[in-house]
């Protein structure tokens, strides 16, 4: 049955996107969560929220909600940029069943430690997409991961219209950069990234050598050597 979002009660749901924008495709549920915001309104009771790489401080934000939408990027093993629905008791186990990268933001650790303290979410829904790429230091969405960003935020309206009765309003103008500040912005940040032959995308050998000699010698300051 639908619910009626200016009614007293109305179910608190929290649309979250969770990733690392610093590692290319990672970044896919902060820049899906940061487009829906750009792009709609909604009522009191509908909180649509970057939850970047913040892990348990995202508690208090499980524990005042009802209904939890979430989109990230899940490493399934399937064709990059393909999509994944997930929904209640089976999203703890998608979300952990597979470490992605060391840049992992363990939301699956916050949902377990909800789970534990009695306050997860009792409706949950994952929005999940194969990432291409993690290993980019300072990429951006690689271009099937990029084009499920509509797709997701369709869903995710789907689902707060049909299960909640939620009717978000479309802006008249697109919000620049509702979530966070403008130079993190997915035109801001993936344009102005610099060519391959100006910035170090896995690691230089040069920095690495540098700086390994830096903390060595500093090593040797403190020890008094």
């Amino acid at each position: 049955m639908s619910r009626d979002e200016s009614a007293p009660g109305a179910p608190r749901i929290l649309v979250l996107g969770i990733g690392n924008l610093l590692w290319a495709d990672e970044g896919f549920g902060v820049r899906a969560a940061e487009a829906m915001a750009a792009e709609w309104d909604f009522p009191e009771n509908v909180t649509v929220m970057d939850g970047g790489t913040q892990g348990l401080y995202l508690l208090p934000h499980l524990e005042e909600t009802d209904a939890l939408i979430v989109f990230d990027a899940i490493d399934y093993g399937l064709t990059p940029g393909e999509m994944k629905i997930v929904r209640g008791d089976d999203v703890p186990s998608f979300m952990g069943a597979k470490k992605m990268s060391l840049h992992q933001t363990g939301f699956q650790d916050v949902i377990a430690t909800a789970e534990l303290m009695g306050y997860r979410p009792e409706n949950l829904l994952l929005i999940g997409v194969q990432p291409e790429e993690l290993e980019d230091y300072g990429g951006g969405l690689r271009a099937p991961v990029a084009a499920q960003i509509q797709p997701a935020i369709d869903i995710a309206l789907a689902e707060l219209r049909d299960a909640w009765g939620v009717t978000p309003t479309r802006r008249e103008q697109r919000a620049e950069a509702p979530l966070a500040d403008p130079s993190i912005s997915r035109d801001a940040y993936e344009g102005g990234r610099p060519s391959e032959d100006e910035a170090c995308r896995v690691g230089d050998d040069r920095f690495i050598r540098l700086r390994a000699e830096a903390l060595a010698a500093e090593a040797d300051l403190l020890s008094g050597a």
